[in-house]
Order: C-alpha cells, then structure tokens, then sequence
C-alpha cells in the first residue's frame, strides 16, 4: 500500500466512529490554544452536583467516541467549520482535587483564562452544570479579552433555573445548583441581558421561579415556549440579548428524556424541547457575538445501547460550533 493509498484509505473511515484516535470531531489535538480559532474542550467534572449519579465526567469521553459520525457541514450557513476556519481539540481540563468541587471550579477557572487571553473562543462538553460557572468567571466582565470586560449575556437552556439563594448544595458552594446565581452577583452575567429556555418540571413551591425574576434573567418556560412558537421565542431572545456578548450554556435536560434520556436530572413528567425545536432556536442566533459555550449533563452509563444521548449531544455541539464558526468568519 502506497502512501496515498493508505491517506485515501483513512479518509473513507474518519466517519466511523469505532475506529481510530477519538477526538472531538476528527479534530486535529492540541494543547495550545494560540493555535486555534475555537478550542474544543472537554471538562470532566461531576462533583458540583450531588443530586443523583456523579458520572457527567464520562460526558467528553462519550461524545469523542460518537463524533465522527457528526454532520461535516451546515446547510443554512453554507458553512464547513472543518477546512475555513481552525478548530483544535485542546483536551481535557485537569483536575488533580477532582472530588473537591471548589479547587476544582478554579481549576476550570484558570483554564479557560488562558483562551480567553488567547482570543480562542471554546466550545466545550461537561460535565455536571457547575463547570459553566467556572468558565464564565473568565470569559464575563473585568479584565476578560473576548467580551472586552463586559459582563456577558448568558443565553440558558435547561429544565431547571439553576439560581438557588442556598449557601451550598450538599456541600458544593459553586454548585450546580447556584451558578446562574452568582454570576450575577459577582459581575460576570448581565442576567438582564439573559435568558433560560425549556423551563419545566415537577414544581415544589409556588416561588420556584423567583431567584431568577429578582435577578433580572428572562425566563422562558415550555408553557411559554408553546404558546409563542419558534420565531416570537427567537425574536424575544434577541431583544433580550441585544449586542451584548453572549454565552450559550445547554443542558441536555432541556430536552425530552425520550431524545435524551442518559442525562441526571431528568423530568419525565413534562415534554421537553425536540432536536428540531432547539436546533432552530439556536440558529435563530447567528450574527451574534458568541463568546463560548457548552453542553452539560449527559450521563453516559445510563445511555441507550445506540448511545442516543451522546448523538444527541453531538449535533447540539456542532450547532454551537457552527454559530461561533459563522460570527469568526463574518469578523475576517
């Protein structure tokens, strides 16, 4: 076998996911993120949340491995992220005190400082939901590169509003139950310039929403979604966003458990969004400034055989890729 025979050979097999060295999307790995347009990151933590299985750190592993099989080009973008622009896996986050989530938070923290100071907008995969509080801190408000010091605005999507007032949860003081709440407070969330979607659940208290109102967030809850549709969600966002620098955090229970059902906090009770549903919402955001952005929550042990949650997953991730990708490309 030539040279060129065993290239030729390589590419037909790069959209198999079983074969080869995984990385995110057949991205090229490396470390240095002054190498790169967007980093791929993967953030293995699961210490933040307590409230069920503590496995969201096999979520990176997990989408590696299916990520071959993603889509290599977006339709409405006429965009090929892959060849026009340069995206690297960087890996994984270290974290030597993986079991303390405080001195892990920071470990996320002062990684993404490092893209940030860079100009190498991330798009990374958790994760328990604590990690988006680490990743903010440096790429929202004083002293941040990308978002020139502004506070950012904070696009959400999730079941659950994740702003509790509580000074820890089981432990875990920058928790995933608390991270949509002190960013804010700390000043790197303009939260009113934010938005959480896919709202739903089973509720337990008539004032569950009320951390985020007295915050300033809009919410966006199914019952909302529903009545208004696609576009007046869209539009609604917008307005809310306006030019601020944003954010785009998603957790994959934010979805229907019957399209994502390996994620650790499910609501079952309650339809969730369809892949269609949050792939238009999403790119009902293009032109904009998006800083980062990132997918939590998928627990891969409870997945199908056919890991449907990590495909899942994979298509959410490349239609923030593609959003980052686009705002770039329109900046050259």
């Amino acid at each position: 076998m030539t040279t060129e025979d065993f290239k030729d050979a390589n590419i037909f097999m790069e959209n198999l996911y079983w074969w080869g060295v995984p990385t995110f999307y057949r991205c090229e790995h490396n470390i240095d993120p002054t190498a790169c347009e967007i980093g791929l990151v993967g953030v293995p933590h699961s210490s933040g949340n307590g409230t069920t299985e503590r496995d969201q750190h096999l979520g990176p592993r997990a989408l590696r491995n299916m990520s071959a099989l993603a889509k290599r080009i977006h339709e409405d973008f006429h965009l090929d992220p892959w060849n026009e622009l340069k995206i690297n896996d960087l890996g994984d986050v270290p974290f030597p005190e993986a079991m303390d989530n405080e001195a892990s938070i920071q470990r996320i923290t002062d990684y993404f400082k490092r893209l940030d100071a860079a100009g190498t907008r991330p798009v990374s995969m958790g994760g328990d939901h604590s990690i988006t509080g680490g990743i903010v801190q440096a790429m929202g408000g004083k002293g941040t590169n990308i978002a020139g010091g502004e506070p950012v605005a904070l696009l959400h999507f999730d079941a659950h509003v994740d702003t509790s007032e509580m000074p820890h949860w089981l432990g875990a003081v920058k928790s995933a139950a608390h991270w949509g709440n002190y960013l804010v407070q700390q000043g790197n969330v303009d939260a009113s310039k934010s938005v959480q979607i896919g709202i739903r659940g089973d509720v337990r208290s008539f004032d569950w929403l009320e951390p985020s109102y007295k915050l300033g967030y809009d919410v966006i809850t199914m019952d909302d979604y529903h009545d208004m549709g696609i576009q007046q969600t869209v539009n609604r966002i917008r307005k809310k966003i306006g030019n601020t620098p944003l954010y785009i955090t998603f957790d994959l229970d934010c979805l229907d458990p019957s399209v994502a059902p390996a994620v650790s906090n499910l609501e079952c009770g309650y339809t969730g969004f369809y892949m269609t549903e949050v792939r238009k919402i999403l790119r009902g955001m293009r032109g904009l400034n998006i800083v980062g952005a990132d997918i939590v929550c998928m627990m891969p042990s409870k997945d199908n055989p056919n890991n449907m949650t990590a495909m899942a997953a994979m298509g959410i991730m490349f239609e923030q890729i593609c959003l980052v990708g686009d705002y770039v490309r329109s900046q050259r």
